[in-house]
């Protein structure tokens, strides 16, 4: 898989280097002459562009990425990005990095955004989900299809731990993706029993979600 990452600083190359060890082909593309640190990430392709330019996007070759991810610590930067990106160039797939949490409305499929990562929303998200039992915790938010991620680790007194998850009657627009038990990630199957302590990572409708939180929090009569 081809990826093009706006941004070469410490963002960009982090996540550089993890689909590099993935196996996927890099390019890196950044304005500022000091950002191209080529001995940083010497697997990755390099361009000193500007990746709100056509021409540099044309240099890029973008209309041969799978992925775009727009990283830069500007979020205007991000959106223009993401928009040549999925309009200009048919990309698939475009992530964009949200700094600022106060313009986190406008990462959506207006802008050509497939996936909003808002780091301030996922530390605190990942802060809500290691204290929080029985409460519904949105990690990430998908712009394309109207999704959230959400996490919920189901009480000891869930009413629904010893279900088989084939016989729950999940909401509408909602999917459990994952369970994760103890220090095994499960790919639910109809036949798993649903265990107290589980974290059950769902994909689900934003419109779903406080009625997916009500079925999974209901307690078992004593």
């Amino acid at each position: 898989m081809r990826v093009a990452i706006a941004g070469a600083g410490a963002v960009g190359r982090s996540i550089a280097g993890e689909l590099l060890e993935n196996g996927h082909e890099v390019l890196l593309i950044d304005k500022t002459p000091t950002a191209i640190s080529v001995e940083r990430v010497p697997q990755a392709e390099w361009l000193l562009a500007d990746a709100c330019e056509i021409t540099s996007l044309d240099e890029a070759a973008l209309e041969r990425c799978h992925v775009v991810i727009a990283a830069t610590g500007d979020d205007k930067v991000n959106l223009v990005v993401s928009l040549l990106g999925k309009t200009e160039y048919g990309v698939p797939r475009v992530v964009a990095r949200v700094n600022n949490p106060k313009n986190e409305w406008l990462f959506n499929e207006s802008w050509g955004v497939d996936v909003a990562v808002s780091t301030p929303r996922l530390m605190s998200a990942l802060v809500e989900e290691a204290v929080s039992v029985g409460d519904l915790v949105r990690l990430m938010r998908f712009s394309q299809g109207d999704a959230n991620l959400v996490e919920l680790t189901l009480p000891p007194e869930a009413a629904l731990a010893g279900t088989r998850v084939g016989d729950v009657t999940w909401p509408e627009d909602t999917s459990l993706v994952t369970i994760i038990r103890g220090n095994r990630v499960l790919t639910p199957d109809r036949d798993d029993a649903l265990e107290a302590g589980d974290e059950l990572l769902f994909v689900a409708a934003p419109a779903r979600e406080e009625q997916l939180e009500q079925l999974l929090s209901v307690r078992a009569e004593q």
